[in-house]
């Protein structure tokens, strides 16, 4: 169940995303808490460099794997604006992070972008649990929706999400 915790943080992601935008990346954003609420690492997305790996939730798991102990990974919680892509859902669960939070599926995005005529990326757009069965995982929380269509519509050079 998600609570005003978990939104704050989701708040956070997306804020993030916003900001990778902005910047003139893709619009995602991800941020780690430990078991306590402490955010410890956030990051967004870096693909507009070239590497198409610079995904944040890669970032939080190399991050976790240097300076996390497993039980540490295990409890904490990654909240991000986008469901992770297949490679992300794997290096979380190869690090052994804990739950996940996400703003907007996968199914959402791969559905706008058909709409707008976008083609698919280069990897399957997977639900994190096809790939990570054993990792706990909450969303879409639809409070976001319009705003996370929004910003993918910027991306692709839609003046609205509709």
């Amino acid at each position: 169940m998600v609570d005003q915790t978990d939104l704050r943080h989701l708040r956070r992601a997306v804020d993030l995303a916003a900001r990778a935008l902005d910047e003139g990346d893709e619009p995602f954003g991800s941020v780690l808490v430990g078991s306590d609420g402490t955010v410890l690492f956030e990051d967004h997305n870096h693909v507009a460099g070239g590497d198409a790996t610079r995904h944040p939730e890669f970032a939080i798991a190399r991050w976790a794997a240097e300076r996390l102990s497993p039980a540490e990974r295990a409890a904490a919680t990654v909240y991000t604006s986008g469901e992770h892509c297949p490679m992300c859902s794997a290096a979380h669960a190869w690090v052994g992070l804990g739950r996940i939070v996400y703003a907007a599926s996968s199914a959402q995005l791969a559905s706008w972008l058909a709409e707008w005529g976008a083609g698919p990326g280069p990897v399957r757009a997977l639900p994190i649990n096809e790939v990570a069965p054993g990792v706990p995982v909450e969303g879409p929380v639809d409070s976001f929706a319009e705003e996370l269509r929004s910003l993918h519509a910027r991306l692709h050079g839609r003046a609205s999400g509709r």
